[in-house]
């Protein structure tokens, strides 16, 4: 992706080496039970994880708040990457949401390392980038771009891109309402029907990633196999392949993310199309 040169989005907290602290994890009612899926957006594991390495006041006791954090100049440059790459999604959903009529509040990054406080609660590195909708922030531990080469065997930086701009899409959603629609049928509806919304949400949310990627595409940002970056990644945080990866076996009732061909499809999908008419995945058979 070209991005050197270009500019930086001015909405980058960063906490890095400040570790997470605060009031543990919301898992109960009310917003808790979106976040608590929200949270582990590319995992799509155990909800354990969000507690690993934490203390029993939901502190990360790996971290000494009073040194100061030094980044690699590796982590630097991918820092100065996120922050054009969120400068790019600020430009493309204004101009998409000022031609519907409506008015993008842009969200913030939030940079940390091991674990963080958010609106949602706290979390540790291992849940991977999430979006938290009460304080409308993404938040991202750098290291995870090291997973999805090692782990998830999608290298490239438009694979972190799309990590970015799928978190941005669960932003878009919220600002649109589609949250606030879904989150209260947690407790109308069984686990496994509830679910199945999830997987709605989350393609929703690859779908409007790939909206992104159609318009940076427009504007001459991208590279040769950058697209293909990005469908690797996609794909790499399938549920069925994250289950057979991590299990040797799958649970389809237990997706709440999509499987890899869904997950690619929706990204897909939203790259041709470049707008908000095709992405209801809520209605889509099948999807």
């Amino acid at each position: 992706m070209k991005w050197k040169g270009r500019r930086a989005s001015a909405n980058v907290e960063d906490r890095r080496g400040r570790g997470g602290g605060g009031k543990g994890l919301a898992v109960g009612g009310g917003l808790g039970g979106i976040v608590l899926v929200l949270i582990i957006t590319f995992l799509g594991g155990d909800p354990g994880i969000l507690l690993d390495g934490m203390d029993g006041n939901g502190t990360n006791s790996t971290i000494n708040p009073g040194e100061p954090y030094e980044a690699t100049e590796q982590e630097q440059e991918l820092a100065e990457f996120v922050s054009v790459v969120l400068a790019d999604t600020e430009e493309v959903w204004t101009k998409v949401f000022a031609e519907e009529g409506m008015q993008y509040e842009e969200p913030t990054l939030v940079l940390f390392t091991d674990s963080v406080q958010s609106a949602c609660g706290t979390a540790g590195s291992a849940v991977g980038p999430f979006y938290c909708p009460a304080d409308y922030k993404l938040y991202i531990d750098l290291d995870f771009y090291e997973e999805l080469q090692r782990q998830f065997q999608a290298p490239g930086d438009f694979a972190m891109a799309y990590v970015i701009a799928h978190e941005v899409g669960h932003h878009v959603q919220n600002l649109l309402g589609v949250m606030q629609e879904v989150q209260p049928l947690r407790n109308q509806l069984s686990e496994e029907e509830y679910n199945k919304l999830q997987v709605r949400l989350e393609l929703q949310a690859d779908y409007l990633s790939g909206v992104w990627a159609h318009h940076a595409q427009e504007k001459g940002y991208l590279e040769e196999g950058d697209l293909e970056e990005a469908l690797t990644a996609a794909a790499a945080v399938g549920d069925d392949t994250i289950q057979m990866r991590s299990r040797g076996y799958v649970v389809p009732e237990s997706f709440t993310h999509g499987t890899s061909e869904q997950r690619r499809k929706w990204f897909y999908k939203g790259f041709e199309a470049g707008n908000l008419d095709e992405g209801d995945t809520f209605e889509a058979d099948g999807l």
